[in-house]
């Protein structure tokens, strides 16, 4: 059975009972935008651009490679979601890297290969920092910065949420990349995950 079966994923992740009901289509809230233009290189080397996802329905991400916080647990939620679409050929995972000073083209294959990444579905982008950044903060709302003070692993402050992008290159949701150590945190990121895949299969029909 396929992973896109709303009714299924939302069973194992939120214990529902399976619908049978498809996804409804997925509003646009006024908060959310467009993303806006830019072109990095992939871990590859060539050139990937906005316009290059066009299409796509696309899960973006922010880490770096040096990252011993939040970015493993993270690259650990795409992983799962990349088995979860294996199926979906119109979904994309798109991730930044925040410290593209020293996250080398081959820092970044070496990372998307610990996660089983695979380079046509799942890329790794790189290019100025003060573009890079200012495509997080600015573009998707989420926040990356260099940390005030920086320690090994944890030299950049910055959002640890996914954000979905629909085939338009609209921003179409936000959602927990990881679980808070907080209580409830497992709950509340379960859900997240539940909710991320209903949007992405509904988005998938538009």
């Amino acid at each position: 059975m396929s992973p896109w079966n709303l009714g299924i994923v939302a069973c194992v992740m939120i214990s529902c009972q399976p619908s049978v009901v498809p996804p409804a289509p997925v509003a646009v809230p006024d908060t959310f935008t467009a993303v806006p233009a830019f072109s990095f290189t992939e871990r590859g080397g060539r050139t990937v651009t906005d316009k290059d996802l066009r299409g796509k329905v696309w899960v973006a991400s922010f880490v770096f490679t040096r990252c011993t916080g939040s970015c493993p647990q993270v690259a650990a939620t795409l992983a799962k979601l990349q088995a979860d679409v294996k199926d979906a050929p119109d979904v994309m995972l798109v991730t930044f890297t925040i410290d593209p000073e020293r996250d080398t083209l081959v820092d970044l294959k070496a990372y998307a290969e610990r996660y089983r990444a695979d380079p046509e579905r799942w890329l790794f982008l790189t290019g100025p920092q003060a573009v890079v950044h200012t495509l997080a903060s600015d573009g998707f709302k989420l926040h990356a910065m260099k940390s005030r003070s920086p320690k090994p692993g944890d030299e950049f402050d910055h959002a640890s949420k996914v954000a979905v992008v629909d085939r338009r290159g609209v921003i179409r949701g936000y959602f927990e990349g990881m679980a808070s150590p907080r209580e409830g945190g497992a709950e509340e990121y379960a859900a997240s995950q539940a909710k991320l895949r209903e949007t992405v299969a509904a988005l998938v029909k538009e």
